[in-house]
């Protein structure tokens, strides 16, 4: 007899709430549901790059698919178990957790880097970007992710999730604590405002080497400040060429390690590339950049991060003294 969504969700929170672990010695925090024990799948890797909003099951049944029905676990700094019932929902896995890693000292403790290890897949939740980059940079966390990634574990994240996976970061660091965030409008009229701050890789994801992501692009008008980023990268001179992927919410960008990449869900997956130096990028002064190659994925259509190729229709997008033109 199959039982209601409600009842299945209910006994999924009940379990979740009898399996959670009591607070580590470094503050973190765990919440289990499913098996008690890990088992050994043959996980496969890839990327789910999701824009925040309403989570696409879609993207979720995507990385499960990925974990071949192995340990699911969710990352954050900040929150509940939420994510637990959803997910065992959705998937058929051998489990899923939340691990709350709220501090850098927590980032230490041998109990979250052997959870890290022993997962087939690893989801990065939203919240606050400054939080990953500030407690987990530097800490055996961070060396645990890259080992991940090296061993091809699927990984995700969404809004702040989606922030810490590509080797650029905007990191948040300096945004009010309260809000608000950065909008377009304060970084193209200064790209050195306090808040634009670009932190290096976290993770190490090899197709993603060379890119930079955002997200909420639709519902939050970030275009503008995602090219002050570019900006900002090129102006630096730490590269040549500078990729970045706008991700709209109720989206994901559904990326396999050899490149080839699906958009999914209601908006879009906006895709840049640049190689010129901005015009204006001074303190102070509103940018002038570009133009700048622009891609714009639906939902079903698919793009070649590789390759940098795929869709016959391009656009390009420029700044000039702090307005955005597209075309």
């Amino acid at each position: 007899m199959r039982l209601p969504a409600f009842s299945l969700l209910l006994a999924a929170a009940l379990s979740s709430i009898a399996q959670t672990a009591p607070n580590g010695p470094s503050g973190y925090r765990y919440f289990r549901v499913g098996a008690p024990a890990n088992i050994k799948t043959h996980p496969r890797a890839g990327y789910a790059l999701m824009g925040g909003g309403p989570d696409l099951d879609e993207a979720f049944r995507w990385l499960c698919d990925h974990a071949d029905g192995g340990d699911f676990l969710v990352l954050r700094a900040a929150g509940t178990d939420a994510y637990n019932p959803y997910v065992q929902g959705l998937c058929h896995v051998n489990s899923v957790a939340t691990l709350v890693i709220p501090d850098r000292a927590a980032g230490s403790a041998a109990f979250v880097t052997e959870t890290i290890t022993n997962a087939a897949a690893i989801f990065i939740a939203g919240g606050d970007q400054a939080r990953y980059v500030n407690f987990w940079a530097g800490t055996p966390v961070e060396t645990a992710l890259r080992s991940a990634v090296k061993r091809g574990i699927p990984m995700g994240g969404t809004s702040a999730g989606l922030a810490v996976l590509g080797q650029y970061i905007y990191s948040a660091q300096n945004d009010p604590p309260e809000g608000p965030d950065l909008t377009s409008e304060v970084a193209l009229a200064d790209p050195f405002a306090r808040q634009v701050v670009i932190a290096p890789d976290l993770l190490g994801i090899p197709i993603l080497h060379g890119i930079i992501t955002d997200s909420h692009f639709d519902t939050r008008k970030r275009e503008g400040r995602l090219l002050v980023f570019m900006a900002r990268i090129l102006a630096s001179g730490q590269t040549k060429t500078i990729r970045a992927i706008g991700v709209d919410e109720r989206t994901a960008l559904l990326v396999e390690p050899n490149g080839k990449a699906r958009a999914a869900g209601k908006g879009i997956a906006a895709i840049y590339e640049a190689s010129r130096r901005p015009k204006v990028c001074e303190m102070g002064k509103p940018l002038t950049f570009g133009p700048v190659a622009e891609f714009r994925i639906l939902a079903g259509e698919s793009f070649d991060l590789r390759r940098w190729n795929g869709l016959e229709k391009s656009g390009r997008a420029e700044v000039r003294r702090g307005e955005v033109l597209t075309r």
